[in-house]
């Protein structure tokens, strides 16, 4: 049997099967966008790494090695922060061929890494026969009732993003087709590049009681809710008309014939967070969120009792989010 045949979540289940006997008594393994690690009495450590690899995850020379050093952060702290915690510390690995890749590379890599801030406290390097490839380890902290859980979610829960979707769907696909450079396309290319990962939001949703799942979105909300979906036990309608699309991917899309809903629902890598809400508290929180932030938070639909599955109500598109096998 190949990989591809039972794909990424069928291969992580097979993984997981296999340690979960290993796994210390009040840990948390494979499952959410952190695992979860007593530390004292009231906090865990919420622990996620991620991989990057070139021509997989980006394109050299289309970013630039600041851009990358950022990004390749901001994708590990956007789990942390679906958790609730709070990014403490960086572990790094990198495999670089040494024979087209500077110095000067590397210094730029390194300040766009450190511009969260977030210590990193050790990792490992080699040298790798053809492409970069990224590995980074991040530790969060919480305490215990601030961390938020993928099968929290209850029938009747309402379904909120923390921000538009899409954005970095449309600038990928400026990269791909080689659109000329305009200021439109350079700046989805720019969000593209340069996530922001909502870190605040994250920490202040992790203490909010009504906020029961959470996770973000790296795959696209068509992908990752049905995370959300098969650890609650629960299906979802989702209100296409509802979708937050910022201004510039409509105009944009509407220039460029691009599908404005398959990029905002299946595109992934806004690393948005996606959460699901009791709905007697949702104008209460919608209210103090936007007060805080600055910016919405956005409903764009409702879980309900039957099979993890989503149906979409104002189109009659099915969308499918990335799949790495």
């Amino acid at each position: 049997m190949k990989i591809n045949e039972i794909g990424e979540f069928g291969l992580i289940g097979r993984i997981a099967e296999r340690f979960k006997s290993l796994i210390p008594q009040g840990w948390e393994g494979i499952g959410d966008d952190c695992a979860v690690i007593p530390w004292g009495n009231d906090r865990s450590l919420a622990v996620t790494t991620d991989l990057l690899v070139e021509n997989v995850h980006f394109l050299r020379e289309r970013i630039t090695p600041y851009d990358l050093g950022y990004k390749s952060l901001a994708v590990n702290l956007s789990d942390v922060a679906a958790m609730g915690a709070k990014p403490v510390a960086t572990f790094l690995s990198l495999g670089l061929p040494a024979g087209t890749v500077g110095v000067e590379w590397c210094d730029a890599f390194f300040e766009g890494y450190r511009s969260f801030g977030v210590p990193l406290l050790g990792g490992d390097t080699t040298s790798s026969p053809e492409g970069i490839v990224i590995n980074i380890t991040v530790l969060g902290l919480a305490e215990n009732w601030r961390i938020k859980r993928r099968n929290a979610a209850r029938a009747g829960d309402l379904i909120a993003v923390t921000g538009p979707l899409g954005d970095s769907a449309a600038g990928l696909q400026a990269i791909l087709q080689h659109l000329p450079p305009d200021a439109d396309t350079e700046e989805l290319i720019r969000r593209h590049h340069c996530p922001r990962p909502h870190l605040a939001e994250g920490e202040w949703l992790g203490a909010q009681e009504s906020v029961r799942a959470m996770m973000d979105v790296s795959d696209g909300v068509a992908s990752d809710l049905l995370h959300i979906l098969r650890a609650s036990s629960l299906a979802a309608t989702v209100r296409a008309n509802d979708i937050p699309v910022s201004p510039l991917l409509r105009k944009t899309a509407a220039r460029k014939g691009w599908d404005v809903l398959e990029m905002a629902l299946a595109g992934g890598e806004d690393y948005v967070l996606l959460l699901t809400v009791d709905p007697a508290h949702i104008n209460d929180l919608q209210k103090r969120f936007a007060e805080r932030f600055g910016h919405p938070l956005y409903v764009i639909g409702e879980c309900r009792t039957g099979d993890p599955e989503i149906s979409y109500r104002d189109t009659a598109s099915h969308f499918t989010g990335f799949k790495h096998f």
